[in-house]
């Protein structure tokens, strides 16, 4: 099931290649699959070409923590905070706050 969510995924990106959310959504597959290098590849993709996506930054940096990068994924979760709180976006900066902490402390 979830390999044809992948290939599904794909496909749709072969027509919208920077699409971020298809994007996105294929990373969090990837990470159910193990396959880090790919989420991460493409979380990495989706912040560069559309930085304002604030989902990305908490899942990459939990990415990231999870290969011992931990300076890496504080700088992420930094990144991210700032873009959400000049989005206005309450939500994904306390998710990004609560992270960061917990990683800090």
């Amino acid at each position: 099931m979830q390999a044809d969510r992948i290939s599904q995924l794909k496909q749709m990106l072969e027509t919208e290649p920077q699409d971020s959310f298809l994007q996105h959504a294929l990373a969090l597959e990837y990470i159910k699959h193990n396959d880090d290098t790919g989420a991460r590849r493409l979380f990495e993709s989706v912040l560069a070409h559309d930085p304002g996506y604030t989902g990305s930054y908490y899942h990459l940096g939990k990415l990231l923590e999870r290969q011992g990068e931990k300076d890496a994924a504080q700088e992420v979760y930094e990144k991210g905070m700032a873009i959400a709180k000049e989005k206005q976006e309450r939500h994904a900066y306390n998710e990004l706050q609560s992270a960061l902490e917990d990683l800090i402390y």
